[in-house]
């Protein structure tokens, strides 16, 4: 009889060669991720190995050890990755249980480039501290019980979230949720900047407490291992494993629970009146005709869609907390302002996908490169609604903190530059790199398509950057003058003419291309 293992691997590796096997673009954007994905943990692992012999190498590689756990246990939650096979919601009608059904799903998320990535970071990890016959044998074991301490977080904490991401009566708390995340990823990133400055030993403290904790615990054993301190060694395995079981029975209750209690999700809404508020003021002020219309549908999605509203505000919440925090520290520039503009520019990309299987209500009214233009372009004007005056609020933010008000009018010309710039390329990639957003469980991609997801993205925020170059250059151009300074007023209106420009040509060259590959768009986007 075959295993539910076996047959829960088999299907996540066929879930993964049959979306592959689609188009030569995705096989392309897969391999070009993986090698990408391979070459930073090499990176990474050459780092790790480097401080080999360091006084203080455990305090680096155990508290790297927390972090990285911390990312599985957030990244599936809020950026693309997963795969049907993690999402226990399709497996409610079949007749299993829970424990074999945990260790099915366990094993199904060893496969992946991801494990990959950890098992290499790890190795680091533990090979940094390892010395002699006794401690590499620990660091074996290390090794093997944090891949699956990390695995088992991320699986337990993605299930208990698969109802708070798809149910209505929840999209306000994972709101909340994947702001605090963001807020406290900015706070861990500054704390662990002003620890560093100091030096690695001001991390000791922290990595002796991490020493306790799953799955840091496990490093710290082959440290312990290493000096002789058998003891303690065995006493941070056992708290590893013990963190483990700890895990795979909070994620067996979890499952047991999503399996088999009713989705409140499902419950009629109380107030139809009341959905309409986001927008129906708003709605009343917007332009007539097919552009006004999307815009309306744009900002509805911004306000009802659970996945659509946490992205924004986790854009919003950090695209002012990084330029913001890193003034009031001393450490920043005026120029972190721009990165306001980057984050919200993001939300351009994927346009399409946003609309899941829905757009082929779009699609039907799309039947020349107009009607893609016109589509487009209200869906550019209403991110424009938020974050022109976003931006220019972060911006004026920034320059009173440090009181660079002379930089004001460049950093705003710049950050227009750049918003036009990310509005072009995200209209393209859209058409170009279109991927489903699933509007079940907790990921923001289908399978087969991340590698696609995050080649659209990061290509097209290259090319923006690209885009931006002239500006970039007339801005160093005027420092470096003589008398440039006189004339770096003039870095407002030219920015915000590019951005303009780049923008209309962007969508522009991006109608047409919509327009011929509806069909295409079309399967893309209802994958999920």
């Amino acid at each position: 009889m075959t295993s539910l293992t076996s047959t829960v691997v088999r299907l996540k590796l066929s879930l993964l060669r049959n979306g592959l096997r689609q188009s030569g673009g995705r096989r392309a954007a897969f391999v070009v991720s993986a090698v990408v994905t391979v070459l930073f943990a090499l990176l990474m692992l050459l780092g790790m190995l480097a401080l080999r012999g360091h006084a203080h190498a455990d305090a680096v590689v155990v508290p790297g050890t927390a972090v990285l756990a911390l990312g599985w246990a957030v990244l599936p939650l809020f950026f693309p990755t997963g795969d049907e096979t993690l999402d226990p919601t399709r497996l409610v009608m079949l007749p299993l249980r829970p424990r074999p059904l945990v260790r099915a799903l366990l094993v199904a998320s060893l496969v992946g480039t991801g494990l990959l990535f950890t098992l290499l970071v790890l190795a680091g990890c533990a090979v940094a501290v390892a010395h002699g016959a006794a401690g590499y044998a620990v660091a074996v074991l290390a090794v093997a019980l944090a891949l699956l301490v990390c695995v088992a977080l991320a699986r337990a904490v993605a299930t208990a979230n698969v109802r708070l991401l798809t149910s209505r009566r929840g999209r306000d708390l994972a709101v909340l949720s994947g702001l605090v995340i963001a807020v406290g990823a900015q706070l861990v990133n500054f704390g662990a900047r002003q620890l560093g400055s100091a030096g690695l030993g001001r991390l000791q403290p922290v990595a002796d407490t991490l020493g306790w904790v799953p799955p840091a615990s496990a490093v710290a054993a082959v440290r312990s291992a290493s000096e002789g301190a058998y003891g303690t060694a065995a006493a941070q395995l056992v708290v590893t494993a013990a963190g483990l079981a700890a895990l795979v029975a909070v994620w067996a209750r979890s499952l047991t629970r999503l399996m088999t209690a009713p989705d409140g999700s499902t419950l009629q809404a109380a107030d139809a009146g009341a959905q309409d508020r986001a927008s129906g003021g708003l709605g009343r002020l917007l332009p007539g005709g097919r552009t006004g219309t999307v815009m309306d549908r744009s900002l509805r999605y911004v306000w009802r869609d659970p996945k659509t509203k946490a992205a924004w505000v986790t854009s919003l919440a950090i695209g002012l907390i990084v330029p913001v925090f890193n003034a009031a520290q001393g450490t920043g520039s005026v120029y972190f302002a721009c990165f306001a503009a980057g984050m919200l520019g993001i939300q351009m990309y994927n346009q399409f996908g946003q609309d899941t299987s829905a757009f082929w209500m779009v699609a039907t009214t799309i039947s020349s490169p107009r009607d893609a233009y016109t589509e487009l372009r209200g869906r550019a004007l209403a991110l424009l609604l938020i974050t022109l005056p976003y931006t220019a609020l972060v911006t004026v933010a920034t320059a009173a903190v440090l009181g660079a008000w002379s930089r004001l009018p460049e950093v705003l010309g710049l950050s227009f530059a750049l918003l036009g710039a990310m509005l072009a390329t995200g209209a393209w990639t859209s058409a170009r790199f279109p991927y489903s957003i699933p509007q079940e469980g907790h990921k923001n991609v289908a399978p087969g398509q991340a590698g696609l997801a995050w080649i659209s993205i990061f290509g097209g925020m290259v090319s923006a950057a690209l885009l931006c170059s002239p500006v970039i250059a007339l801005t160093i151009g005027l420092h470096v003058s003589a008398d440039g300074e006189a004339w770096q007023w003039l870095l407002l209106p030219v920015g915000v003419v590019y951005g303009a420009v780049l923008t209309l040509a962007g969508l522009r060259l991006a109608a047409p291309r919509t327009a011929a590959r509806l069909p295409e768009i079309l399967t893309a986007v209802s994958k999920g």
